[in-house]
């Protein structure tokens, strides 16, 4: 088809986004990869196209061919038509002058996609002055608090010259989305817009962009692993395989009566609160160890596999135990010091795997890292592995933390890009036992690999040649390396789509069924805690509101921020989500 017949084919169907026949292919030195093959999609105005599949699909490179953004490695045809405009044929001045305009990108991390150094006062004006040179500053600053007024940035003027770093994460993350309404597009381009945010704050965002594409129009492409964020917000869902386009249909559809094989795999994979699997791990731990009372009575067939593993829980030795414990970062020269954990009891028994949920900001991370001694306790009392923490040294604690293992959010940022997977994995030999010799290192690589159900050829290459998953597999692999009795792991799926996400939470279980190494597992996400926690503990503002099973904190939650936190979670059924979104709203809007 050509240009001027694609053109004329978006205009009379009405559509502000007209995807015909899009073919990407990587050029790379081990050949061509053919990332996107002949996709075709439209978007009308005000309308909400959520793309979805794992990771490699071609979603991103999709997304990213709407604004002209691939490498130069790319080799696309079809058509891309925006406003009339092919983005595939135009030249790069028109292409500039599209982005912005036309058409905006709300990318995944904030952070990244904010610079440092400068205002984000600044940033925002920054896309305006290269569309109009000729505006005043007065002029520049007055569009830019209002942009920042539309997302919700509270105060905007006098934080009209505030730092990326001064602003939370939901914040910054709707400063970007402002950055992209700044010039008026009425087509936003959103890379996992949400992934990582908690669940309270990803809830404010979703009501952002719904409420700007009610009030202005806008349509919006979302990218997204995240199949309950699909059915809070998507109008239509469009499903990605290995660089296919599988199905695409209206969002009720989709949940209610998927068409193909892949899509009901992908929604099977979604964790919910309640989900089986957690049961399963529970049960496989009272198989594995049939703890029964003193008079040996295993006769009493009423008697629940979680009854019986928190009899056995209750008599096994605490690993961790914190009793009123605080944690104060000293705010330095004019500032006041910050309490970030307050007072907080709670206990790790050996075996258990403890799950720690709450805000960004609630203490989560802070208490993870005290009990690896990462970061100081300030008073109370932190006994972990039989060490009190408050006031340790070094030196002593030194050989408590090999005992430990740190599994981390991100494994791309904690991998040493210059080593290979086996030399990450061996890193804490290296560290700790030193008297193991290479040839056992390498023994004890590839066996970690086998555990983790990785080929044992990866162990020679480097980290950027695995995928997520992949590279989340490896991080578990080097957490175990030392056969650890606490296992710490920070918001370690956070980032991976959902079947990536579930084939990992598999293998966790698995490890830890296995190894029976007791854990703290830190995570916004409540339906992945739920999957794999004994017990709960809720955090809010570094007090622990309460704690229990998931079945008393999940299920049965006695605190209101708990309940608020539940009605915050999507759910992958877009008839639910809208009940729970209402709930939510209530909980927001109450004193």
């Amino acid at each position: 088809m050509s240009k001027q017949k694609h053109e004329q084919t978006a205009s009379a169907n009405g559509s502000i986004l007209d995807v015909d026949g899009l073919d990407v292919t990587f050029s790379t030195d081990g050949g061509d990869v053919h990332a996107v093959k002949d996709v075709s999609l439209s978007v009308s105005p005000g309308e909400v196209l959520a793309i979805v599949g794992e990771s490699g699909s071609g979603k991103t490179v999709t997304a990213r061919s709407i604004l002209g953004l691939l490498p130069e490695t790319a080799q696309r045809s079809g058509a891309i038509v925006i406003s009339g405009q092919n983005v595939l044929s135009v030249s790069a001045d028109k292409l500039r002058a599209m982005r912005g305009r036309d058409v905006a990108m709300v990318f995944q991390e904030p952070s990244t996609a904010l610079n440092p150094v400068f205002t984000v006062g600044w940033q925002i004006a920054e896309g305006l002055r290269a569309h109009d040179k000729k505006a005043s500053k007065a002029d520049l600053k007055a569009r830019v608090v209002k942009a920042m007024r539309q997302v919700g940035i509270p105060d905007a003027e006098s934080r009209f010259d505030y730092y990326p770093h001064q602003f939370s994460g939901g914040q910054k993350q709707r400063i970007v989305i402002a950055m992209a309404l700044a010039l008026g597009a009425k087509l936003i381009v959103a890379d996992e817009p949400t992934t990582a945010l908690d669940v309270t704050v990803q809830a404010e965002i979703l009501d952002l962009l719904r409420e700007l594409r009610d009030e202005t129009g806008t349509a919006i492409v979302l990218i997204t692993h995240n199949m309950g964020v699909v059915a809070d917000l998507a109008d239509r869902v469009a499903v990605m395989l290995r660089g296919d386009l599988v199905e695409v249909s209206s969002v009720e559809q989709l949940f209610n009566d998927p068409q193909e094989q892949y899509t009901r795999e992908l929604l099977a994979a979604v964790p919910r609160i309640g989900s089986t699997v957690a049961g399963s791990r529970k049960a496989a731990a009272a198989e594995a160890e049939p703890w029964v009372d003193s008079a040996g009575d295993s006769s009493a067939g009423e008697t629940s596999a979680g009854t019986a593993s928190a009899k056995g829980r209750d008599a096994r030795e605490s690993i961790v135990t914190a009793r009123d414990l605080d944690i104060v970062y000293p705010g330095g020269i004019g500032k006041s010091d910050f309490h970030a954990v307050k007072k907080v009891s709670f206990d790790i028994k050996a075996g258990e795997v403890y799950g720690l949920v709450g805000e960004s900001g609630s203490g989560k991370t802070t208490i993870g890292r005290a009990i690896a001694g990462l970061t100081r306790a300030s008073g109370g009392s932190l006994s972990v592995l039989g060490h009190e923490m408050v006031g340790f040294k070094e030196r002593e604690f030194s050989k408590i933390r090999r005992r430990i293992g740190f599994v981390f959010q991100d494994p791309a940022a904690s991998f040493n890009p210059h080593l290979t997977i086996g030399e990450c994995i061996a890193e804490p030999f290296a560290i700790h036992r030193r008297e193991v010799t290479q040839s056992d290192r390498s023994k004890r690589v590839l066996e970690l690999l086998d555990s983790v159900q990785l080929p044992q050829a990866y162990a020679a290459r480097y980290p950027h040649e695995l995928s997520g998953g992949q590279r989340q597999r490896a991080s578990l692999a080097r957490g175990l390396a030392l056969d650890p009795e606490l296992l710490i792991a920070d918001e370690p799926t956070s980032a991976l789509d959902v079947s990536v996400q579930a084939k990992v939470l598999e293998l966790f279980v698995e490890l830890q069924n296995r190894f029976d190494f007791a854990a703290l597992f830190i995570s916004h996400d409540l339906a992945v805690v739920d999957m794999l926690s004994d017990r709960i503990g809720v955090l809010f503002h570094g007090e622990l509101l309460e704690e229990g099973t998931g079945e008393e904190v999940l299920g049965a939650p006695r605190e209101d921020y708990t309940k608020r936190l539940i009605a915050s979670l999507p759910v992958p059924d877009p008839k639910e989500q809208a009940e729970r979104r209402e709930l939510a709203r209530t909980f927001r809007t109450t004193p």
